[in-house]
């Protein structure tokens, strides 16, 4: 009897459903258009950082006919070698997309606790970068309380410097975990 009520126990537990989204990473979506509006792909290699709050302490390490070594900790085999150690203060930048190529689509994450976003592109064909400032809200989502919460976005407004984009729009203000495009990139030509 007691192999039976554990046979059934084990049937019950396993007919429990989770409704929890599988796809739930929130991310604000990204898409290639050229200045007319065509949906492109865009060849140019693109790398794009974000601007965090606040700096970091570089280490820099000069010598004398050598290349100048930068390091975010000490390095004191350098100085026994005959570098000379001097100390910066750089941004505190992260890389969200490494070497992006021949891509018609991004996405990357944004802020939660601050109401704005600064993102750099920075391109492998042209010397200037531009820069994209989103203003947003975020707000705590929970589907179920067996899923944890998450944090959504509402975009508020978006503008871009014009090195490579031609403008820049928002197509749909929310950002959640549905995939939607959220931002329309309009470039200035198309690099093939």
């Amino acid at each position: 009897m007691s192999i039976i009520c554990g046979c059934v126990v084990l049937l019950v537990a396993g007919c429990y459903s989770n409704n929890c989204p599988l796809n739930n990473a929130v991310l604000c979506n990204y898409s290639f258009y050229d200045s007319q509006g065509t949906a492109i792909t865009y060849g140019d290699t693109i790398t794009v950082t974000t601007l965090k709050p606040g700096y970091k302490t570089v280490y820099i390490y000069r010598k004398l006919g050598n290349p100048t070594v930068t390091k975010n900790e000490p390095d004191t085999a350098l100085v026994q070698q005959g570098y000379t150690e001097s100390t910066a203060q750089q941004r505190n930048d992260t890389i969200l997309l490494n070497r992006l190529t021949n891509a018609s689509t991004m996405s990357l994450p944004m802020s939660y606790f601050h109401d704005s976003d600064t993102i750099i592109f920075t391109y492998a064909r042209i010397s200037l970068k531009d820069t994209i400032k989103i203003q947003h809200e975020s707000y705590p989502h929970v589907e179920l309380p067996e899923c944890g919460t998450y944090r959504f976005h509402t975009l508020k407004s978006i503008t871009a410097t014009d090195a490579a984009i031609d403008h820049i729009e928002i197509s749909s203000s929310h950002v959640n975990y549905e995939g939607n495009e959220n931002i329309k990139i309009y470039f200035n030509g198309v690099v093939e």
